[in-house]
């Protein structure tokens, strides 16, 4: 598995972890960074973790407007930390190309979530991708 891929396996660990907790997303990256009883925390995963966290509301509220029929709450939960992370790199991490970021998350439902979770998240993605250029401009420094 490549960094980057384990980096965001880590991150959906961490964001699942604290909305399973009811835990502040924040704390329990510092709890994992902290402990050397689990699998390291990179710099990226960091940087997801913190990033998601940061813009959860406005995610949330694109995911609410582009995933057709479904609320956030409805969702699987792992499916909707997958949306979050895809959503934060398409939207909000310039150095990672659209096409990768959506594909890095269907790989991973594939092998965490359910049957049909690989084309759900593609179509979500794959819906705010196609309005991304004109979304960006109003997001960056939010």
């Amino acid at each position: 598995m490549r960094a980057r891929t384990k980096a965001r396996k880590r991150a959906l660990d961490i964001l699942f972890e604290a909305e399973a907790r009811g835990a502040d997303p924040l704390e329990v990256l510092k709890e994992r960074q902290g402990t050397d009883d689990a699998p390291p925390v990179s710099d990226y995963a960091a940087q997801l973790v913190e990033g998601v966290t940061e813009r959860r509301e406005r995610i949330d509220q694109l995911l609410t407007e582009h995933a057709e029929g479904w609320s956030v709450a409805r969702m699987p939960a792992v499916d909707r930390t997958l949306l979050r992370i895809g959503l934060y790199e398409l939207l909000w991490m310039d150095e990672i190309d659209d096409p990768v970021a959506i594909t890095e998350a269907v790989e991973l439902a594939k092998t965490l979530s359910t049957d049909d979770s690989p084309r759900f998240v593609n179509g979500v993605l794959g819906r705010i991708s196609d309005i991304a250029e004109h979304l960006r401009p109003g997001l960056h420094g939010s």
